[in-house]
């Protein structure tokens, strides 16, 4: 064998984590710094946010993409609400009785703060010409001048119809006003017969009353003709005098209003409609009761005139007397009716009924004129909304309708009220998987959201970006009353922050997370009292967090501890590596080390991955292990066929493997066993690998590490320990400190490396070899015991064939 010492070097214990200093901070705690004023971390999002909310053209409506916990609504919050309060405020907006078709309710415009004015106003319209209309038609000047406009045409009626009578008593009849008019009555010994008396007389007599009657009614119908054009004019100077005198009495009201709103043309024909309808229902104001044939009243008097007076009322749906410029309106329950509105419904009289007054808007109409944010995930839980919401932006109105009525079905009839023109930015905030699939499914996306402003999961880790998180933790401190960090707990804000990230050199923008570490710190500091939070309180908020959520990660590794999971942290095993994953809860990820074994066989299968053929691998899982088959031929099988059978397979793995991070974990299980040299067990390993050998950086690398730290730990730390990880890993590392005072003591060791042949090294100690002119590798290296056993086995194969 050819024992040295290998080409890779342990990793320096300063590399595990990258501690800041503080003395850079200038502060001894955070309440001595001043507050951030600016959205830190995000200049891609705020540059696209500025260009899509300040730009007035059609189409650019904004989707705020991002995990969750990246500032995206506190951003686009603190965003839309600086820029509103510089923005004139939006418009009033009512809908009104519309007097030509009643189903069709008009929507007028008023300046902000004008609606609940002309709402009060025509209130006060209303109320006043009940009282006033009912008294100038009670009073005597009225009761004169009406019967001076009817003396003269009763005068000559009385005229005419003496002159009928006349001309009847002529002929035996006698004129007798009656309920439908003017009767002739039958006279007999100068005395008007009864309906009973003529009927006694004899038929005779009765035919020829009637004879002669017939005869005078063609002889009397000019006469009735005239008294029936007098009656008309005696209604229509009666008609004239009632539209005198009320205009007169409410005249001067309705000037009012039509000086106060001479500037708004739709107002001003709405009281023109309104004077007109007032004089046509006069009886409404006068209190008079409409009746039934039979003469009862239709319904109590009093609520049918307030259900009819009800229209002259002002539905006032959106009223911005009391914004600070634009309207800002963030929608978490999007649905139909809470974004477009709906029209209600009231029972009167055991009738479903419904009218203007009971339209109510939705936030669309709300945010008309400034800005409306939507989450995108609500949105789709409610099928309509999306569709609807496409729909207002493309045609520029936001109309009311039944959601029945949009879908297609046949619904009762109801209002319609005129739809309201729009001039509003929406901002939809949701995942970049929802962005990516709107993008590609809806053809009406992108040409109604044409600016993406993304929200970035990390930021640099300079000093300039780290000041501005001192800034933003002294915001949220005096912001929620915490207790201010001192300079330790910074450091540690920092170093978390940097974890989180998974990058030596960044910090995370998810600020939530950030957030609820810094008021769980809070609490702990309230707690002990002290004056400050520190980095101890930070630490033990961190620590907490962990073990509410880790009791699956504790069970796994007291199973490995106890032998149920078999894993080795001593000794040699030929063809058996420590791989390592990382399980996800939701909540907590850690990593799990799994023991993987290699078979080798003769034959032609390659290399057959048991989970895929059990249907428990995933399809990046098996791309890897086909590299393998790559990586493998291209450096052993130049000169030979590979004749080589191999099975792969994570031990005591029940939920099944996806990713490539152990891939290099496969493959250099394969080569032990190829070379039948045995692989260090105190040794775990993660990393994928390319089909030319290289070691590609793998995620989760920290919860990795200290996944295989705890078991070690559990079953004994023998200062032979340790994991192997890709190079490029190396920037990803932010390991807790309790392994850093492990590998200080010498009890734990990182190996970076960049090849499998540097791997390899690690593993078995023995020199992986490189080819020399001849292709063929130095004796009795890694990959000469390799090259030499599939050759036997290519030969084995050949033999084998051969026999046959």
């Amino acid at each position: 064998m050819v024992y040295g010492d290998p080409v890779i070097k342990k990793l320096a214990v300063r590399k595990f984590r990258n501690t800041y200093d503080v003395s850079g901070l200038g502060c001894s705690n955070t309440g001595e710094l001043t507050p951030a004023g600016d959205i830190i971390g995000q200049e891609r999002a705020v540059r696209a946010l500025n260009l899509g909310l300040n730009i007035e053209e059609k189409g650019f409506n904004i989707y705020a993409s991002g995990i969750p916990g990246t500032g995206r609504k506190s951003t686009v919050s603190k965003f839309l609400n600086e820029l509103a309060r510089k923005k004139p405020k939006g418009s009033d907006w009512i809908y009104v009785y519309n007097f030509g078709n009643p189903y069709e309710p008009n929507a007028i415009q008023l300046p902000p703060g004008m609606g609940r004015q002309f709402k009060d106003d025509m209130a006060s319209f209303v109320e006043e010409a009940k009282r006033t209309i009912p008294q100038v038609f009670e009073s005597e000047d009225y009761a004169a001048k009406r019967q001076n406009a009817i003396r003269a045409i009763d005068d000559e009626k009385a005229k005419i119809i003496s002159q009928l009578n006349a001309v009847a008593q002529s002929k035996g009849f006698s004129i007798q006003p009656g309920p439908q008019g003017l009767l002739i009555i039958p006279v007999k010994e100068g005395k008007p017969l009864t309906e009973d008396e003529f009927l006694a007389l004899p038929e005779e007599e009765q035919a020829d009353f009637q004879k002669k009657r017939e005869d005078l009614s063609l002889e009397m119908r000019n006469g009735f003709r005239q008294l029936r054009d007098l009656d008309q004019k005696g209604f229509d100077a009666v008609k004239q005098l009632n539209e005198d005198v009320s205009t007169y009495a409410i005249g001067h009201l309705l000037a009012a209003l039509r000086d106060k709103y001479s500037s708004m043309k739709e107002v001003f024909e709405y009281i023109d409609a309104v004077q007109k309808d007032t004089i046509e229902n006069l009886p409404e104001f006068l209190g008079i009761q409409q009746e039934s044939p039979q003469g009862a009243p239709l319904v109590p008097g009093q609520i049918t005139r307030e259900l009819i007076l009800r229209k002259y009322q002002v539905n006032v749906i959106v009223d911005n007397s009391a914004t600070n410029g634009a309207p800002v309106i963030f929608e978490y329950n999007p649905t139909y009716q809470n974004l477009f509105g709906k029209t209600e419904k009231e029972v009167q009289f055991g009738i479903i009924n419904t009218d203007f007054t009971m339209i109510r808007p939705g936030s669309i109409h709300k945010a008309n004129g400034g800005y409306l944010v939507i989450p995108v995930e609500d949105l789709f839980r409610y099928p309509l909304s999306y569709d609807a919401l496409k729909t207002a932006l493309k045609t520029g109105k936001a109309a009311f309708e039944e959601p029945a009525e949009k879908m297609g079905f046949i619904t009762t009839k109801g209002l319609k009220p005129e739809p309201i023109p729009l001039n509003i930015k929406v901002v939809l905030i949701g995942t970049p998987i929802v962005n990516q699939i709107l993008y590609s499914q809806d053809p009406d996306f992108y040409e109604l959201f044409k600016v993406k402003a993304e929200f970035d999961t990390t930021m640099e880790r300079t000093e300039k970006n780290v000041r501005d998180y001192a800034g933003f933790i002294c915001t949220l401190c005096k912001q929620y009353k915490l207790k201010h960090l001192d300079s330790s707990a910074v450091a540690k804000v920092v170093e978390y922050s940097s974890r989180l990230s998974e990058d030596q050199q960044k910090l995370s923008t998810r600020f939530s997370l950030i957030a609820d570490i810094i008021r769980e710190a809070s609490y702990y500091a309230t707690i002990d009292r002290s004056s400050f939070t520190t980095g101890n309180h930070i630490e033990k908020a961190i620590e907490e967090k962990i073990y509410r959520s880790n009791l699956i990660q504790e069970k796994i590794q007291d199973y490995i501890t106890k032998g149920i999971f078999l894993i080795e942290t001593e000794g040699n095993r030929v063809g058996q590596v420590n791989g390592l994953s990382v399980i996800s809860l939701g909540d907590i990820e850690f990593g799990r080390p799994s023991r993987v074994t290699a078979s080798i066989g003769v034959g032609r299968g390659g290399v057959m991955d048991i989970e895929r053929e059990a249907a428990m691998g995933g399809p990046i899982h098996t791309k890897g292990v086909l590299i393998l088959s790559g990586y493998l031929a291209g450096k052993f099988s130049r000169d030979k066929p590979l004749s080589l059978s191999a099975r792969l397979v994570f031990e005591q793995s029940y939920e099944g493997v996806e990713g490539d991070s152990a891939s290099s974990t496969e493959l250099y299980a394969i080569l032990s066993a190829l070379s039948g040299l045995p692989v260090n067990q105190a040794l775990a390993v993660t990393g994928s690998v390319n089909q030319n050998g290289e070691v590609q950086a793998i995620g989760g690398v920290n919860e990795k590490i200290e996944g295989f730290f705890e078991v070690c730990k559990a079953k004994g730390l023998t200062g032979k320990q340790g994991v192997m990880i890709p190079f490029t890993n190396v920037r990803n590392l932010m390991l807790k400190e309790e392994i850093i005072e492990a590998a200080n003591a010498g009890k734990f060791t990182i190996y970076p490396v960049k090849t499998i042949d540097e791997g390899i090294e690690v593993l078995t100690g023995i020199k992986a070899g490189e080819p020399g002119p001849d292709g063929k590798y130095e004796a009795d290296t890694v990959n000469y015991l390799v090259d030499k056993r599939l050759k036997e086995m290519a030969e084995t194969l050949r033999n084998f064939q051969a026999d046959r």
